[in-house]
């Protein structure tokens, strides 16, 4: 049903150009003529015509609830979570509606209580020390170096002075952190780790993917990632009871454990229910986001290859531009890149703030990550205690640049990009 036909298919269909057409325009500033770019990149990856097509059988059939299968029918959801279990390796896989929502469970089932410290990035998303305070815990943050993995001299100090015992590591926007060295420290004071792999499916560490150095892997087909249903998320695992406090946790009550494919054996499940019935937190994911995601799984590792060699291209032309700096990443990475982050050196905040006005007003949506209302920007945590001990993240994220790389997008629309950004920098440094 999903063939490989799915993936030229979807190929076809980004290469498609808006009406407006897709070739770089000149525009007059300052008497000079200046590069526009006519596509946007908010594209999100559109669904493959299967999963439409799955999708829609799902909605004429209503059953879209995972456990509306008849017995011994397999639902939708339960073969999207062998799938991507099968492409990143893990025993076990638990679909749920977000990837904060398995960040939430994953707290939950690996045994975080109210008023345990959690240590966690400074440089991530929100909806991370979200998932910690949802969860009852209290956010511990730690710095970032400059290619925005985290400081490791940091960590061990606050891992030392907090006493906290677990830890999330995020791989903010696929960015790896030297994880072999992170187990060290874990095993040195009993630290129990979860991984966000939210921005890293697809990225390996030595060959294997993001996830198995710790407990608990979460990933996200929210939008803007490498799956897209719009919401949803998978929990990864390879430990027996992790795996089965997750089920039951997202909504699997009564037995309906049994109807998961992934699942631990039924003594189990009845093991932790004898002990305490868990509440039921329903976090289920839905049959029509198993049904878009399905065929996107197939096509992963295609989409891998063709990001990392348009990340190149635009690596190149972005580290020739004065006043940027592309990070390099680890070696023992191998990255999936459908985003691209740089640092903006010798400016001050006045030119930083030029500079996006400049490439924003000729089609270039960047974003700053330590901006004032950026939900990245750990000033804007205040449902939680805001770190006053983070300003190497602080000055470090004032100066990142967030810019993404849409699928949809052809190779000379990258050349349009990277222009766009170079004459910016030009008008606003030569001003």
């Amino acid at each position: 049903f999903f063939s490989r036909l799915t993936f030229f298919a979807f190929c076809a269909f980004c290469t498609m150009s808006p009406p407006c057409g897709n070739v770089p325009v000149e525009v007059v500033s300052n008497d000079k003529p200046r590069t526009k770019l006519l596509k946007s990149l908010k594209l999100s990856d559109p669904v493959p015509e299967a999963g439409i097509e799955r999708a829609v059988e799902i909605m004429r059939g209503g059953g879209m609830f995972r456990f509306d299968n008849a017995p011994g029918v397999e639902d939708e959801v339960s073969k999207a979570e062998v799938d991507i279990a099968k492409y990143t390796n893990f025993k076990y896989a638990i679909g749920m509606n977000s990837g904060a929502s398995c960040i939430f469970l994953a707290l939950k089932a690996i045994g975080v209580k109210h008023g345990d410290k959690v240590l966690s990035n400074a440089f991530t998303f929100t909806a991370v020390p979200s998932a910690i305070v949802h969860a009852g815990g209290e956010p511990v943050y730690v710095d970032c170096e400059e290619n925005y993995i985290l400081d490791l001299v940091h960590l061990e100090s606050q891992i030392v002075s907090s006493g906290a015992k677990w830890l999330i590591v995020s791989h903010m926007r696929g960015k790896v952190s030297d994880m072999d060295a992170i187990v060290a420290l874990c095993l040195k004071y009993e630290v129990r780790m979860i991984e966000d792999c939210a921005h890293s499916l697809g990225v390996l560490w030595n060959g294997v993917h993001t996830g198995h150095h710790g407990e608990i892997a979460c990933i996200s087909s929210q939008s803007y990632k490498m799956l897209n249903s719009g919401e949803g998320g998978f929990a990864l695992t390879d430990d027996d009871r992790l795996a089965a406090l997750m089920i039951i946790y997202t909504g699997a009550y009564e037995k309906l454990y049994q109807k998961h494919t992934l699942r631990p054996a039924d003594e189990v499940f009845e093991a932790i229910k004898a002990e305490q019935i868990p509440p039921n937190y329903s976090l289920r994911m839905t049959q029509l986001a198993a049904a878009v995601i399905r065929p996107q799984i197939l096509t992963l590792e295609e989409r891998v290859l063709i990001s990392a060699r348009r990340y190149e291209q635009v690596e190149a032309q972005l580290n020739n531009t004065p006043n940027i700096v592309v990070p390099k990443q680890l070696p023992q990475v191998r990255t999936v890149c459908d985003t691209i982050q740089f640092n903006l050196v010798d400016m001050t905040e006045a030119q930083i703030a030029a500079f996006l006005k400049e490439t924003n007003a000729h089609g270039v949506q960047l974003s700053i990550f330590g901006a004032k209302e950026n939900a990245r920007n750990f000033r804007n945590w205040s449902y939680g205690p805001v770190p006053e001990y983070c300003g190497k993240t602080e000055r470090i994220i004032k100066r990142a640049v967030d810019c993404r790389l849409p699928m949809q997008f052809e190779d000379k629309d990258f050349d349009v990009m990277c222009a766009v950004i170079r004459e910016s920098m030009e008008a606003v440094m030569q001003s």
